[in-house]
Protein backbone atom coordinates (compact mmCIF):
# COMPACT_ATOMS: atom_id res chain seq x y z
CA UNK A 1 0.00 0.00 0.00
CA UNK A 2 1.29 3.19 -1.21
CA UNK A 3 2.05 5.47 2.43
CA UNK A 4 1.54 8.91 0.09
CA UNK A 5 0.60 10.90 -2.99
CA UNK A 6 1.95 13.94 -3.59
CA UNK A 7 0.29 16.00 -6.54
CA UNK A 8 1.32 19.60 -8.04
CA UNK A 9 -1.03 22.28 -7.81
CA UNK A 10 1.12 24.38 -9.85
CA UNK A 11 2.91 27.72 -8.65
CA UNK A 12 5.24 25.34 -7.07
CA UNK A 13 2.68 23.48 -4.73
CA UNK A 14 2.04 20.42 -4.10
CA UNK A 15 -0.94 18.74 -1.87
CA UNK A 16 0.28 15.55 -0.12
CA UNK A 17 -2.29 12.68 1.03
CA UNK A 18 -1.60 10.24 3.83
CA UNK A 19 -2.81 7.48 1.90
CA UNK A 20 -4.31 5.43 5.36
CA UNK A 21 -6.03 8.50 6.98
CA UNK A 22 -7.01 10.76 4.13
CA UNK A 23 -5.37 13.55 5.98
CA UNK A 24 -4.19 16.36 3.21
CA UNK A 25 -1.17 18.82 3.76
CA UNK A 26 -0.28 21.74 1.48
CA UNK A 27 3.53 22.92 0.86
CA UNK A 28 4.91 25.71 -1.32
CA UNK A 29 8.33 27.01 -1.88
CA UNK A 30 9.51 29.12 0.19
CA UNK A 31 9.93 33.21 -0.38
CA UNK A 32 13.53 33.22 -0.24
CA UNK A 33 13.18 30.18 -3.00
CA UNK A 34 10.80 31.37 -5.35
CA UNK A 35 7.72 30.60 -3.29
CA UNK A 36 4.84 32.35 -1.92
CA UNK A 37 5.60 31.39 1.31
CA UNK A 38 2.05 30.10 2.01
CA UNK A 39 2.47 26.68 3.43
CA UNK A 40 5.11 24.48 5.27
CA UNK A 41 7.97 23.85 2.53
CA UNK A 42 9.03 20.53 2.21
CA UNK A 43 12.49 21.41 3.89
CA UNK A 44 10.11 22.84 6.95
CA UNK A 45 8.54 19.58 6.56
CA UNK A 46 11.68 17.57 7.29
CA UNK A 47 12.95 19.83 9.99
CA UNK A 48 9.39 19.91 11.80
CA UNK A 49 8.89 15.75 10.77
CA UNK A 50 12.25 15.58 13.62
CA UNK A 51 10.33 17.54 16.30
CA UNK A 52 6.97 15.28 15.67
CA UNK A 53 9.30 12.09 16.03
CA UNK A 54 11.15 12.93 18.62
CA UNK A 55 7.62 13.77 20.60
CA UNK A 56 5.86 10.79 19.38
CA UNK A 57 8.90 8.70 20.24
CA UNK A 58 9.31 10.21 23.76
CA UNK A 59 5.29 9.48 24.45
CA UNK A 60 5.73 5.51 23.27
CA UNK A 61 8.52 5.12 25.41
CA UNK A 62 6.76 6.88 28.62
CA UNK A 63 3.57 5.12 28.23
CA UNK A 64 5.56 1.77 28.17
CA UNK A 65 7.34 3.04 31.55
CA UNK A 66 4.37 4.44 32.66
CA UNK A 67 6.17 7.98 33.16
CA UNK A 68 3.65 10.85 32.96
CA UNK A 69 4.60 13.61 29.88
CA UNK A 70 2.56 16.61 30.26
CA UNK A 71 2.53 20.10 27.78
CA UNK A 72 4.69 18.49 25.66
CA UNK A 73 5.95 20.64 23.02
CA UNK A 74 8.68 21.68 20.37
CA UNK A 75 9.85 24.78 18.69
CA UNK A 76 11.72 24.55 15.61
CA UNK A 77 13.63 26.66 13.93
CA UNK A 78 15.50 25.37 10.54
CA UNK A 79 19.03 26.83 9.27
CA UNK A 80 19.65 26.72 5.66
CA UNK A 81 22.66 26.24 3.45
CA UNK A 82 23.61 27.45 -0.17
CA UNK A 83 26.21 25.42 -2.60
CA UNK A 84 23.92 22.66 -2.78
CA UNK A 85 21.20 24.34 -1.18
CA UNK A 86 20.03 22.01 1.75
CA UNK A 87 18.90 21.79 5.37
CA UNK A 88 22.24 22.66 6.83
CA UNK A 89 21.14 22.78 10.99
CA UNK A 90 17.52 22.36 12.64
CA UNK A 91 17.37 23.20 16.49
CA UNK A 92 14.96 21.77 18.41
CA UNK A 93 13.62 23.04 21.65
CA UNK A 94 11.77 20.84 23.43
CA UNK A 95 9.66 21.82 26.88
CA UNK A 96 7.88 19.89 28.71
CA UNK A 97 6.57 19.59 32.71
CA UNK A 98 9.07 18.31 33.78
CA UNK A 99 8.81 18.63 38.15
CA UNK A 100 7.63 15.46 38.65
CA UNK A 101 10.16 13.67 36.75
CA UNK A 102 13.22 11.74 38.10
CA UNK A 103 15.94 12.76 36.65
CA UNK A 104 16.33 8.94 35.18
CA UNK A 105 13.32 9.54 33.66
CA UNK A 106 14.42 12.72 31.92
CA UNK A 107 17.66 11.44 30.71
CA UNK A 108 15.58 8.41 29.40
CA UNK A 109 13.55 11.18 27.34
CA UNK A 110 16.77 13.28 26.21
CA UNK A 111 18.13 9.55 25.06
CA UNK A 112 14.66 8.61 22.67
CA UNK A 113 14.18 11.96 21.81
CA UNK A 114 17.69 11.78 20.17
CA UNK A 115 17.72 8.26 19.10
CA UNK A 116 14.30 8.80 17.32
CA UNK A 117 13.85 7.05 13.72
CA UNK A 118 14.25 10.66 12.17
CA UNK A 119 16.78 12.00 13.92
CA UNK A 120 18.80 8.47 12.59
CA UNK A 121 17.35 8.97 9.36
CA UNK A 122 18.97 12.67 8.65
CA UNK A 123 22.65 12.42 6.87
CA UNK A 124 25.15 13.78 9.78
CA UNK A 125 25.78 16.63 8.05
CA UNK A 126 22.73 17.96 9.09
CA UNK A 127 23.20 19.32 12.72
CA UNK A 128 20.89 18.71 15.53
CA UNK A 129 20.60 21.27 18.53
CA UNK A 130 18.24 19.83 20.85
CA UNK A 131 17.42 21.50 23.82
CA UNK A 132 15.10 20.23 26.46
CA UNK A 133 13.79 22.63 29.53
CA UNK A 134 11.41 21.55 32.35
CA UNK A 135 9.06 23.81 33.67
Amino acid sequence: MDTARVISTGELGTECLHVRSGNRIRTDAPVDNQGRGAAFSPTDLLATSLAACMITTMEIVARGKSIKLKDLEARVIKHMASGPRRVQRVEVHITMAGKDLAPADRALMEETAHGCPVARSLAPEVVQEVTFTYI
